[in-house]
């Protein structure tokens, strides 16, 4: 019998997690009437926070709850007893067989599982990817907001510098044009400009 199987056969009862006699029994390969017997014998090991009986209103909530019951024991005059995890690590010392040991070993870590599982369930897969996906769709989006705004922002600076260059080149022609000269000439200088336009 596996950890998983156990597992499932660990309920939840007045705030414990316990183990019912007739899963014991046929765990251990006993009769659930030489368990109890055991139990009763040596009841000083098993105070009320390692071994309890079921009342009748929480063995119909069991009964509600697992529809793998055996119907000779949903039908049982008797409640069962449950078993804590220390319950269950005393019952070994009471049975005194090898599979007795052997049986509370696979036990004890079902109940350490079980723990683990409370206090680090596993994680959702499909979620985990969910939330990966929609995280990295942010990132893209802003990375495109982030490019697009770097673009518009270049053509902004291109565009300034590209008129910045015509008015350059304006300013160059203009300065490398040939001035006429304004105001009144010599008559050497007016025979001379005559000379050269000639």
């Amino acid at each position: 019998m596996d950890l998983l199987p156990i597992e499932n056969l660990i309920h939840e009862i007045r705030e414990h997690r316990v183990m019912l006699d007739f899963d014991l029994a046929r765990m251990y390969e006993v009769e659930t009437r030489r368990l109890k017997e055991q139990v009763r014998r040596n009841i000083e090991r098993f105070p009320d926070d390692f071994m309890f009986q079921l009342s009748k209103i929480e063995w119909n909530e069991v009964i509600a709850k697992c529809d793998n019951l055996p119907d000779g024991i949903k039908f049982s005059p008797a409640t069962p007893f449950a078993f804590t995890q220390e319950g269950v690590a005393m019952l070994s010392g009471v049975l005194r067989s090898t599979v007795a040991v052997a049986t509370n070993i696979r036990i004890m870590r079902a109940f350490v599982a079980v723990r683990q599982l409370i206090f680090n369930p596993p994680v959702d897969k499909v979620n985990e990817l969910q939330k990966e996906v929609k995280e990295l769709k942010q990132h893209i989006e802003d990375v495109f907001t982030d490019y697009n705004d770097i673009n518009e922002d270049t053509r902004l600076q291109l565009e300034q510098i590209n008129l910045t260059l015509a008015e350059m080149q304006v300013q160059n022609r203009l300065s490398n044009k040939p001035r006429r000269k304004i105001g009144f000439f010599t008559e050497q200088q007016r025979e001379n400009k005559e000379d050269v336009i000639e």
